[in-house]
């Protein structure tokens, strides 16, 4: 694995408490370990995270930024629902967004930038070769995050990552009712590879085509199960 690469992963690395509460939560939110519609008691959080109230409302606040908790007056804050409506703009946007990052990327990333991604999609397959869900989900976030870079669009790179759990929940969601992640994992690695052999060739339509085919695909899967 590249050195850079590896400095990706450390980024993971909480800096504050409100961090590692974040960390955790969103851990077992994006994992449906905290199913939707679970209602979030601080008192409760505080003594299954052993953190305190503070980074624990300051996490809750950023996860409802992200849109993966909801706060409604009178009732509370709980994880949030997953509706067809929901599934349908996540897809909607990661089509447009996801799909012109790959496209942009084609032209504009750099040899070192395309070398990176190269590596990561490498280190992924290895990743579900070992079984490793855990190392995936970090090469998986580093991928998307190296491409919304790689297309050298500001506002592309903020809202990439953004998006990145909602999504990841829905990869979860999947994997689960398949009673498996391997198949889901193979299929991104088809759509990582050929991603980044448009990128290698600099065609812009094979690198848009393979990323929009891959969501369109997921977008179905998860159609069919909610």
């Amino acid at each position: 694995m590249t050195g850079s690469v590896v400095r990706m992963l450390l980024r993971g690395e909480p800096r504050s408490l409100a961090d590692k509460a974040y960390q955790l939560l969103v851990r077992k939110i994006v994992r449906v370990e905290l199913a939707p519609g679970t209602v979030l008691v601080e008192k409760s959080l505080i003594e299954q995270l052993g953190i305190g109230r503070t980074p624990i409302r300051e996490a809750l606040q950023r996860l409802a930024i992200e849109g993966l908790v909801t706060h409604l007056a009178n009732r509370g804050m709980f994880v949030s629902e997953i509706s067809a409506t929901t599934v349908q703009e996540i897809y909607e946007f990661r089509l447009l967004v996801d799909g012109y990052a790959a496209r942009l990327a084609a032209t504009r990333a750099t040899p070192e930038e395309i070398d990176e991604l190269a590596s990561l999609q490498k280190e992924l397959v290895q990743a579900t070769e070992d079984d490793d869900i855990d190392r995936y989900v970090l090469l998986d976030r580093s991928f998307y995050e190296v491409l919304a870079r790689a297309s050298h669009n500001r506002l592309l790179a903020e809202a990439i990552p953004r998006i990145f759990n909602l999504h990841l929940r829905l990869w979860f969601v999947i994997s689960k009712k398949l009673g498996s992640w391997h198949p889901i994992a193979q299929a991104h690695e088809e759509m990582t590879k050929g991603v980044v052999d448009g990128l290698q060739r600099r065609d812009a339509d094979a690198a848009e085509l393979a990323m929009r085919v891959y969501i369109s695909k997921r977008q179905q899967d998860i159609r069919n199960m909610i």
